[in-house]
């Protein structure tokens, strides 16, 4: 059996399809399977992926329902241990990215790296926690671009939830953490690049995700749906502010002072227990 399968998905991006299968060569891919599922692109994308048909263990070039209809029909073809969703456009950061790390597999279900993200020409490191949080796991996500996930976690989870756009990764790994269990690691070196140029990355993007992450927690965790909406009020700017504030000991007593105040107005009496 392979031990690592990476899964390319692609519709009608050639140019970044070349991208990831020229990186994808270059790099060392003994036990590696390699698997293309297109969606049935009008462009150039079918001729390049049958010219590079010597690495690719499997491809199919069809109609599908979206992006995670199709990583879910790359899920089934899959055999290795773990699984890699190296997206049309991504890359490995270098020629030998994926010898160097193909080593922190072990035990866990899912191992994390940093990816290197790319908008509009600027570059940033994202990093993952050492230790997995409820902060972290509901206001964040783990990138599936740098992130390698035992295939029997899809069999003990299910695969991805096509009825939603944008957040059935992050979704998956709330599944699969909260309610099954799974094994976290975090690796702190770079694995794959990203570029943030999809639907995810727009203003229209960043809506739909709000609210595709929060019908989900009150479907599925109706019992932390309170304590998510008080996370994303803490990380308001408001709150923010105070934080730095607090840093310091006179921050501390203006904010304890105006703190009073304002609880004075509100309830119209002197309050004695804020510190």
């Amino acid at each position: 059996m392979a031990k690592l399968t990476i899964i390319t998905i692609n519709y009608n991006n050639a140019l970044g399809l070349e991208r990831t299968l020229l990186s994808v060569r270059e790099q060392e891919l003994e036990h590696v399977e390699y698997v293309i599922i297109d969606g049935g692109s009008k462009d150039n994308s079918v001729s390049f992926i049958e010219a590079n048909s010597d690495i690719i263990d499997f491809w199919v070039s069809e109609p599908d329902k979206g992006v995670y209809d199709a990583m879910n029909k790359g899920i089934k073809k899959a055999n290795g241990e773990y699984i890699l969703f190296l997206n049309s456009g991504d890359h490995f950061y270098n020629n030998s990215s994926l010898q160097e790390h193909l080593a922190h597999m072990a035990d866990e279900d899912i191992i994390c790296f940093n990816i290197n993200t790319i908008h509009d020409e600027v570059t940033k490191i994202k990093e993952h926690p050492e230790q997995m949080t409820f902060d972290y796991l509901f206001n964040d996500t783990l990138a599936h671009q740098s992130t390698l996930i035992k295939r029997a976690l899809f069999k003990k989870v299910g695969h991805y939830d096509t009825s939603l756009k944008i957040v059935a990764d992050w979704k998956f790994f709330v599944d699969a953490i909260v309610k099954h269990g799974a094994t976290y690691k975090s690796v702190p070196s770079i694995l794959t690049t990203y570029y943030l140029d999809g639907m995810s990355a727009t203003a229209k993007g960043t809506n739909i995700r709000k609210s595709e992450r929060r019908n989900v927690l009150k479907m599925e965790y109706p019992f932390l749906n309170d304590d998510y909406k008080e996370l994303q009020l803490l990380k308001s700017n408001r709150f923010k502010i105070l934080k730095i504030l607090e840093k310091s000991a006179v921050g501390r007593k203006l904010n304890s002072l105006w703190l009073r105040v304002l609880l004075f107005l509100m309830k119209g009496k002197s309050v004695n227990n804020i510190d």
